[in-house]
């Protein structure tokens, strides 16, 4: 959750001509991130817990690729922090799905 307000605060900063496009697209993926494993967690399997888990790093690899996109179509740089921020939380989700399989 952490992640997603920073998104959701550092999306503030691209143009308004982008309202619509691509800062709904990057607060879209960075919501869907913590909701998806709450959904997941609040399921009643291991294998619904698994999907939600795949879907939440689906969302996460998004959010990645929106950013990438958002350095290179505006002046806007994302921190190496975020950038590694992203990175661990791809890695933990791997290693939490992979208790599934």
């Amino acid at each position: 959750m952490d992640l997603a307000k920073k998104i959701y605060l550092r999306s503030n900063e691209l143009p308004s001509v982008e309202k619509f496009g691509l800062q709904s697209q990057i607060r879209k993926s960075s919501i869907s991130v913590p909701s998806n494993i709450a959904e997941g967690c609040g399921r009643d399997t291991d294998s619904k817990l698994s999907y939600f888990l795949q879907v939440a790093q689906g969302s996460l690899s998004e959010l990645e690729t929106q950013l990438i996109l958002m350095e290179e179509l505006t002046s806007i740089q994302i921190e190496a922090e975020l950038k590694i921020e992203i990175d661990e939380l791809q890695k933990m989700l791997r290693v939490f799905q992979r208790k599934f399989k």
